[in-house]
């Protein structure tokens, strides 16, 4: 009897990266999909709601993984995808390890972790 091994494609728990938010909730240094790009949001500015339309929210995006600046403009009640980080901890010790298990930690401690995040502390 021949047994043939294939090798493993890949495995996923089916869980997405990404989750719907309203443009209009959207805010500076979040991290959205643009133009199918993984994206900070750097400027962001809504119009007003004009005679045949609704408001409209322009965004400008730094690709995560290229530094390339991406540009969008949609209705301000349209939905995009939004990275989830699933609340864990991107950390690296002063060895270079980096551990990803790390979870942020609820309440205030927490809440000061992502605002010092947000601004590069």
């Amino acid at each position: 009897m021949l047994i043939t091994r294939r090798p493993l494609r890949g495995a996923d728990a089916g869980a997405s990266q990404t989750y719907p938010m309203q443009c209009s909730s959207l805010r500076k240094n979040g991290y959205v999909i643009v133009k199918g790009r993984p994206c900070k949001i750097v400027e962001m500015s809504t119009s007003k709601t004009g005679k045949y339309g609704h408001a409209k929210v322009h965004m400008i995006g730094i690709d995560l993984l290229t530094n390339k600046k991406y540009e969008d403009i949609c209705p301000s009640t349209h939905k995009m995808s939004v990275l989830d980080d699933g609340g864990f901890l991107c950390l690296m010790s002063d060895i270079g390890e980096a551990p990803e298990d790390l979870k942020c930690p609820e309440g205030d401690i927490g809440q000061e972790i992502r605002e010092r995040s947000e601004r590069d502390e």
